[in-house]
């Protein structure tokens, strides 16, 4: 099939949806697929690369520095008579196109797609919905937010918040009710969004998992020269976090729950992989803690060090509350690692409490620390949610989400035939 994939982030972006994005059109293109991806550009030029074998097609865009492109390093605040000044702008910001219409139209109509599969609602996901529409070619969208993702950040008053976050639900439900087949990540995130508001929802909805690759995440001892190399003291038990280093992540919960365990267990270290606007008050945060010889910032980290940094962990720890499935969670499980994670979003499909980790009420930070404790202190549970972690991960094998979302293309491609 030819195929066209739609978003708003794509590689070298590391958030959820590009790694999602960019995990799918890859896999469909060593399946046999020809793929183009349409996203903005990171330097603002159009420009079309070959990229893993997939035709990516980087629209203009322009720079919004209210918010780093994950990709460059934050840098620290800047200081006035010694302290920090608030931040207002990025260098290295956010890109977005936002009038990408004939860019659009050009690349799908030389393209010529059977089905276009839109990953977010930005300008270029609203041009390709009017595109597919017009063309009658069948469109399929995955749906990766909830309200409270975009809501939780901005700590808007509950007052105001109720009712942006009914708008949005109701913005996101009507853009799928545009498609030919929705999916959704978790079944949890279908239930919350699209059942409560199934009212005239006639399009098919599915869970289809974002998945892992299973043959990079494995469990197994690190290499020894990841440890020198990231200056990462060996033998000590490890509380391991991945991923965006921004507040709505609530890693700050975390810390202060590290800060616990140190009083139960002060050999453990607690691993910070990856960037983001929250780095540097956490790092603040856990000089202010007394935390800072047993909290290590390591910044963003791809692969293949990735795979060998997930080896190095006890076990995954994560406080954030906004999370449709989570993606470093399933790579955690595949690497083997019980998982510390919060009753909030759809987590509790792939921390499952009692069976391969231990989930907290949100905000909980005794509730986060007894849970890390309890793992660290007990080889043989460590060792049992370690083995049902491995079990789980299975249910997200990448290959598994690349043929159910075949099948959901030749669905609806044969319907649009009919």
């Amino acid at each position: 099939m030819k195929i066209a994939i739609a978003t708003a982030v794509y590689y070298p972006m590391t958030n959820g949806v590009a790694t999602f994005s960019h995990n799918l059109a890859v896999g469909l293109a060593k399946r046999g697929h020809e793929v183009m991806v349409l996203c903005p550009s990171q330097t603002g030029k159009k420009h079309t690369v070959m990229l893993d074998g997939v035709k990516t097609v980087y629209l203009k865009s322009i720079e919004l520095p209210v918010y780093p492109d994950q990709i460059n390093p934050v840098p620290p605040k800047k200081k006035l008579f010694g302290k920090e000044l608030p931040r207002v702008i990025y260098k290295d910001g956010f890109h977005a196109s936002v009038t990408p219409g004939n860019e659009v139209k050009k690349a799908l109509s030389r393209f010529r797609p059977d089905v276009i599969h839109c990953q977010t609602s930005d300008p270029i996901g609203i041009a390709v919905v009017r595109f597919a529409h017009k063309h009658e070619i069948p469109l399929i969208t995955t749906e990766h937010n909830f309200p409270d993702v975009i809501t939780d950040p901005l700590k808007l008053p509950t007052i105001v918040k109720k009712p942006v976050n009914v708008a949005l639900a109701a913005y996101f439900v009507g853009r799928q009710k545009k498609s030919d087949y929705v999916t959704m990540p978790t079944q949890m995130a279908i239930d919350d969004l699209i059942f409560k508001r199934k009212k005239n929802f006639k399009v098919p909805v599915e869970a289809v998992s974002n998945g892992v690759d299973l043959s990079a995440f494995k469990p197994g001892k690190a290499s020894p020269k990841i440890f020198e190399k990231y200056r990462i003291p060996k033998g000590c038990p490890t509380v391991l976090y991945v991923g965006r280093v921004d507040p709505e992540k609530q890693i700050g919960t975390v810390l202060k729950a590290f800060k616990k365990v140190l009083f139960k267990i002060p050999e453990a270290i607690f691993v910070v992989v990856g960037d983001g606007v929250d780095r540097a008050n956490l790092v603040r945060q856990a000089i202010k803690l007394g935390l800072e010889d047993s909290v290590y910032f390591l910044g963003r980290v791809m692969p293949p060090d990735l795979y060998e940094i997930y080896k190095i962990g006890d076990l995954f720890a994560t406080a954030s509350e906004i999370e449709t499935q989570g993606i470093v969670l399933i790579e955690a499980a595949a690497t083997g690692l019980p998982l510390v994670a919060v009753d909030k979003g759809a987590v509790r499909e792939v921390c499952q409490d009692g069976k391969n980790g231990e989930l907290c009420v949100p905000k909980d930070v005794d509730g986060i620390a007894k849970g890390i404790i309890k793992i660290l202190r007990k080889p043989k549970l460590q060792a049992s949610y370690s083995e049902k972690s491995l079990e789980i991960a299975q249910k997200h094998d990448i290959n598994r989400t690349l043929e159910r979302f075949e099948e959901i293309y030749r669905e609806v491609l044969e319907k649009s035939i009919e």
